[in-house]
């Protein structure tokens, strides 16, 4: 066997396999893991009120807390990129599911607020890496035609994780007290990573970094599985083996891998700015518009049943739609409806607009997050060039809260939404412009073709040939 072909042997065997049993485990681990995460991301909402309000913190906690995991978060996802490229998806992943299974487990123990705010940290480090690693190591095991809907359906597991958060807030963080609460979840992560050793690496990481008998040994045990014989090994042009080894620096620097990071990079600006600008300040917004506090709690409450909804949509649709203009669209959708939100009177219809509003956010979600991200970058570089677009997007996330208070005191809503239909316009341009159709395309064919067209020569007629 050539050196040529046993690049692509791997990613052309797990495409052409159905759905087994395998896929279904390996989904479940992950999702459990993206629940967890989405759980400790929202639960500190509930946390720090009843802290502060019980005097065992100081106002200040509150701050100081929540921007502790948003920069353990960013970190966690850069870092994850660079450990998780070098030493392997599954590495990587047992690494950040532990690190923050210790840090829950620690923080019940938590003698002060100040050391509970250094745990929040240590946490967001592996928070960060849950949804980088996560998503890319489906999506590399997934086929084609499946890839929307399953990333789509690790998202819906991150939406419904707002519901258990908050009713843990609601109804156990009163009664049993926030340290069992944490031993809880300590103790969950801690038997979830145990269960996760059983998950394989990737043989696409695999045969990226040379070690071709591991990975066919991985995609043979998959295939026995699905009681087929092993596939024969998918040819690749000469241009497509020098692209596969060329350095991962050289190939980050290429012209048409800096547009897709760009891609990336706005994506999760636009993103971070909806959720840090507009939902996380969504009661205070409501406030704004004459809302009592208790009144504006429960229309957000309402408000958050758009997230599960918006989830289930892209799991329907990620695969029959083109990923490329529906977030283009769905970016300049949201900027418009967002610039109506601060114009509108009637409760009801303000109501109807916020769920709407949801709905469209986590569509958008599960389609960029889950998987147009991932698909944009070759193996070999993946994880850092998703860790690094998610932390810039992130610190965005960081900053923006310090901008919308000013902007709202003196311009209003209206001028917070402006702030944030700006940011996604801007995306939503970048994306239509710059971005590439990654439906039903498998990964070797998007990482060798940096067009986004198909390529010339054998490895494009295979792709032709595997797309109809």
């Amino acid at each position: 066997m050539s050196m040529g072909s046993r690049f692509t042997n791997s990613g052309k065997r797990l495409d052409q396999l159905p759905i087994l049993p395998f896929h279904r485990r390996l989904f479940g681990l992950i999702g459990a893991g993206l629940f967890l995460d989405g759980f400790q991301l929202y639960f500190p909402s509930g946390l720090v009120s009843v802290l502060v309000k019980s005097g065992w913190a100081p106002e200040r906690f509150a701050s100081n807390y929540i921007s502790a995991g948003l920069f353990g978060v960013l970190l966690g996802a850069w870092l994850s990129g660079i450990i998780g490229d070098r030493f392997g998806r599954q590495f990587c992943y047992q690494l950040n599911l532990l690190i923050f299974g210790l840090a829950a487990c620690g923080s019940a123990a938590a003698p002060s607020p100040e050391h509970l705010v250094l745990l929040r940290f240590v946490m967001g480090l592996g928070l960060g890496a849950e949804i980088i690693v996560g998503y890319a190591l489906l999506i590399e095991y997934t086929p084609p035609s499946r890839r929307g809907r399953w990333t789509a359906g690790l998202s819906l597991a991150i939406s419904t994780a707002i519901f258990g958060s908050s009713f843990v807030s609601y109804i156990l963080l009163p009664t049993i007290g926030w340290r069992w609460i944490f031993v809880g979840f300590g103790i969950a992560s801690l038997l979830l990573w145990h269960l996760r050793k059983g998950i394989p690496e990737s043989p696409r990481w695999l045969e990226s970094k040379g070690r071709h008998a591991e990975a066919q040994r991985i995609v043979s045990g998959i295939e026995r599985e699905a009681a087929h014989r092993e596939a024969q090994p998918a040819q690749t042009s000469a241009v497509a083996a020098v692209r596969h080894s060329n350095s991962s620096d050289q190939v980050l620097l290429s012209v048409d891998l800096q547009k897709r990071f760009a891609v990336g990079v706005a994506i999760h600006i636009g993103c971070n700015a909806l959720g840090y600008g507009f939902f996380i300040w969504l009661p205070t917004f409501l406030e704004r518009q004459g809302f009592t506090v208790t009144a504006a709690l429960g229309f957000t409450a309402v408000i958050s049943l758009g997230a599960p909804l918006g989830s289930l949509t892209g799991i329907f649709l990620s695969d029959r739609l083109s990923r490329r203009k529906t977030t283009a669209g769905l970016f300049f959708v949201i900027a418009c409806l967002g610039l109506v939100f601060p114009t509108i009177r009637n409760q009801y219809l303000l109501l109807c607009v916020g769920v709407l509003l949801n709905i469209l956010y986590f569509f958008l979600v599960s389609v960029t997050w889950a998987s147009y991200l991932p698909e944009l970058f070759p193996t070999r570089i993946r994880l850092r060039a998703s860790g690094a677009c998610n932390a810039i997007g992130r610190a965005v996330g960081v900053v923006l809260p310090f901008l919308v208070v000013p902007i709202l005191n003196r311009f209003g809503l209206i001028g917070v939404m402006c702030l944030i239909g700006a940011c996604l316009v801007a995306a939503s341009i970048i994306v239509i412009v710059l971005g590439i159709e990654t439906n039903d395309r498998s990964l070797e064919a998007l990482g060798s073709d940096h067009t986004g067209r198909f390529p010339k020569g054998d490895a494009g007629r295979l792709a032709r040939c595997a797309k109809r």
